[in-house]
């Protein structure tokens, strides 16, 4: 291990890089919105879209301008939260891994210039677009300087069996979706819950520090891969019935799982979330215990359809997941509405 750089501390940032007084109480305010979702108190659903890597500043800001404009029109049903990942896990180690580690979407690693540019995107988004985002924790650390620029984190499924990432979800600021092992065992993920929703005492951010426990830290359901590599979905009624009732008995609070429409579950083919997102809207008629438990959807979504290679350039389309364009997403958006009473 080679010391390279000395960071900053979050402090140390300065006024250009935080948010102002106003933009705090507005976060605050949708950390607050989400929170009523996921409690129940308020019936909206949650959807969770966007890129499956935000590549560059240009087009997320672009793409979050128009979902903008969406969120306002459906705002009444749904709570839209833009999905700005700036960290990519690599199954391989290998391969882009996001704006914090790639700033320039190279093969330069450069954290510092990618925290810079991290808080700047997060930070643009909401001046732009008045919209707070989702981002992944990919490993604790990072999460001490950008938390305080979002309003949901998630926590994917290859970190998802970690404890230090539990403890760091543990802290109820936000609220954490944890994503369900790529094994795909349900009891994992619902211990995974509970830990998260325990108190803690840690290191973090040259800090001992103690929790109090995350309420609101809930499930996220996105499919798994076998030992022999095939993907396997666990979107369908009974995954969610049998999910549900295992969280209920281990006494998890504020029961919600969000369906994560891409990834196993759509099998790596991107077009097939909107049959998954329908379907699973068309469960909240069959039972109105799925319709209170399930509390919103992910989906993978750019402004061009599908992914491309980096460097090839093309404004707006993917270089990691492929993901659904706007046009086909702006329309899964308008159905789910009709669907949702």
């Amino acid at each position: 291990m080679h010391r390279v750089k000395k960071l900053p501390s979050l402090k140390e940032f300065g006024d250009k890089y935080s948010l102002t007084d106003v933009e705090k109480e507005n976060r605050i305010k949708r950390i607050a919105e989400i929170k009523k979702i996921l409690s129940g108190e308020d019936k909206r659903k949650i959807l969770i879209i966007g890129p499956c890597s935000a590549d560059r500043e240009d087009s997320v800001l672009e793409y979050v301008s128009r979902l903008a404009v969406v969120a306002a029109e459906v705002s009444d049903k749904f709570l839209i939260i833009p999905r700005i990942y700036t960290s990519k896990p690599r199954t391989t180690g290998e391969g882009y891994k996001g704006i914090l580690h790639n700033p320039y979407a190279d093969n330069q690693e450069d954290l510092l210039q990618g925290l810079y540019s991290t808080r700047k995107l997060h930070i643009n988004v909401i001046r732009e677009t008045g919209l707070f985002s989702a981002d992944e924790m990919l490993y604790p650390e990072e999460m001490y300087y950008i938390s305080n620029l979002l309003c949901y984190m998630a926590v994917g499924a290859r970190s998802v069996e970690d404890h230090g990432h539990r403890m760091v979800a543990s802290d109820d600021e936000l609220p954490v979706g944890l994503k369900n092992p790529m094994g795909g065992s349900k009891i994992v993920l619902v211990n995974s819950v509970n830990a998260a929703q325990k108190k803690h005492r840690f290191i973090y951010g040259g800090w001992e520090v103690e929790t109090d426990g995350n309420p609101y830290a809930h499930a996220i359901l996105r499919g798994f891969v076998n030992k022999g590599g095939r993907n396997y979905q666990n979107y369908h009624y009974e995954d969610i019935v049998e999910l549900h009732d295992l969280e209920y008995k281990n006494n998890i609070k504020n029961l919600s799982v969000i369906i994560d429409c891409n990834h196993s579950n759509s099998n790596k083919n991107y077009e097939e979330q909107c049959r998954i997102a329908k379907e699973v809207f068309g469960f909240f008629a069959e039972n109105e215990a799925v319709r209170e438990y399930v509390k919103g959807l992910m989906i993978e979504s750019y402004i061009e359809d599908g992914c491309q290679l980096p460097g090839q350039g093309i404004f707006g389309k993917s270089i990691t997941d492929p993901c659904l364009g706007w046009k086909k997403t702006k329309d899964l958006i308008d159905k789910l509405y009709n669907m949702f009473e």
